[in-house]
C-alpha cells in the first residue's frame, strides 16, 4: 500500500471478481489494503442488433460494452486508475478468462499493473495463495471462448433463420448443426460406396 503523490489518500490494490456477493466476502478476507469490486458477469459482448462478426477479416468479433454495464465499467476504470495493482479474479474457466481479458482491454491496464488470479474456493488460504501467485491472461482460453461465441452468432444469425423459413419451429446450434453435417456426409459415403468382392489368401 503506497501514498499517492497528489493527495493524502492511500492507493489500494484493486481486485475484480464476477459476483457482488463474492466481492463482499473477499473484501473481508483481504482487509483494508485491498478494494474489491464486481463486474457482475460479462461487461462486453457482440452487438444484439447485427451480426457483429467481420467474416471478411478472419471472423473478427466486433465487441460493444453492454448497455447495463456502462456504469460498472466506468466505476471500474476510476478504481483501476487509482490502484497500484489490479488483480483480475473472474471464475477459473473459459468464460472467466474472457471476462478478465475484456476487462484488461476496457480498463487499458499496462502489463506491470495487470495480474490474473484464480481460486476454486472462497477461503482465506485460497485467496491469499492466489494473490501471491498471479499469472498472465491465458490467451488460448480467451480464443476458445471467442470461437464459441462467434460460432453461436454465425449459427444463430445465419442458419437458424433459414431453418425457420424452410422448416417451421426448428432452430440450429453450433453442436448439433455440425453433428448433423457429419452424419449426412457419412451417410453419403455409405450410399456412394461401390462394394467389390475380394479375398485375402495366406500361404504357409
Amino acid at each position: 500500500m503506497t501514498k499517492d503523490n497528489n493527495s493524502n489518500e492511500t492507493t489500494k490494490a484493486l481486485v475484480i471478481v464476477e459476483s457482488p456477493k463474492k466481492a463482499k466476502t473477499i473484501s473481508k478476507i483481504l482487509g483494508r489494503n485491498f478494494q474489491v469490486k464486481a463486474s457482475v458477469g460479462h461487461v462486453r459482448d457482440l452487438p444484439r442488433n447485427r451480426l457483429g462478426v467481420n467474416v471478411r477479416k478472419n471472423f473478427e468479433p466486433q465487441y460493444e460494452i453492454l448497455k447495463d454495464k456502462e456504469p460498472i465499467v466506468q466505476e471500474l476504470k476510476e478504481a483501476a486508475e487509482g490502484a497500484e495493482k489490479v488483480f483480475l479474479a473472474p471464475d477459473p474457466d473459459r468464460e472467466g478468462e474472457a471476462i478478465a481479458w475484456h476487462l484488461s482491454e476496457l480498463l487499458d491496464l499496462p502489463k506491470k499493473k495487470l495480474h490474473r488470479i484464480e481460486f476454486n474456493e472462497i477461503t482465506k488460504e485460497a485467496v491469499m495463495a492466489a494473490i501471491k501467485k498471479p499469472r498472465k491472461i491465458d490467451k488460448r482460453l480467451v480464443d476458445a471462448q471467442q470461437a464459441r461465441r462467434v460460432l453461436d452468432r454465425l449459427v444463430g444469425y445465419k442458419i437458424s433463420p433459414l431453418l425457420w423459413r424452410k422448416i417451421k419451429g426448428r432452430s440450429a446450434g453450433r453442436v448439433q448443426s455440425v453433428a448433423v453435417r457429419l452424419i449426412c456426409e457419412r451417410e453419403k459415403e455409405i450410399e456412394d460406396f461401390d462394394p467389390q468382392e475380394y479375398w485375402s489368401i495366406k500361404g504357409l
